[in-house]
């Protein structure tokens, strides 16, 4: 049982995070799986972060595919957070202003996934008022 665990945690690793492809598993169809997958997290990444590939446009899936190569998956909010955070000053501006936007609404480190930050005492304060 022990090897088919290491299997498939090799496997996992091959697909999602750029780990080297085990023994016995056909290369080709190892990597018509590893590219859906990263189109698929590129769309969830999207979905998430709609300002942000849209400032990539068509180009969006190949560049976020290319940064996620070696990078295991922590979900759409962090994804694109660190992509946008990789980018640093060429990331485009609409992309900036949306990232700025997260990052007041959002407590990240980096490492721990994000929190949502107290509201400021003009927000509460503001809405006691309506």
């Amino acid at each position: 049982m022990t090897d088919l665990a290491t299997a498939q945690q090799a496997l996992v690793a091959a697909l999602v995070a750029g780990g080297e492809l085990p023994e016995g598993f056909d290369p080709a169809a190892v990597l018509a799986t590893k590219s859906a997958l990263r189109r698929k997290r590129a769309g969830e990444v999207a979905a998430r972060w709609p300002f942000l590939a849209a400032s990539y446009g068509k180009d969006w899936p190949k560049r976020f595919a290319a940064w996620a190569e070696s990078r295991p998956p922590q979900g759409s909010l962090r994804d694109g957070w660190d992509f946008a955070r990789s980018m640093g000053t060429a990331l485009p501006p609409l992309a900036r202003e949306e990232l700025d936007a997260r990052e007041r609404e959002y407590a990240y480190d980096g490492t721990a996934p994000p929190t949502p930050r107290p509201r400021s005492l003009w927000s509460r304060l503001r809405l006691r008022r309506r």
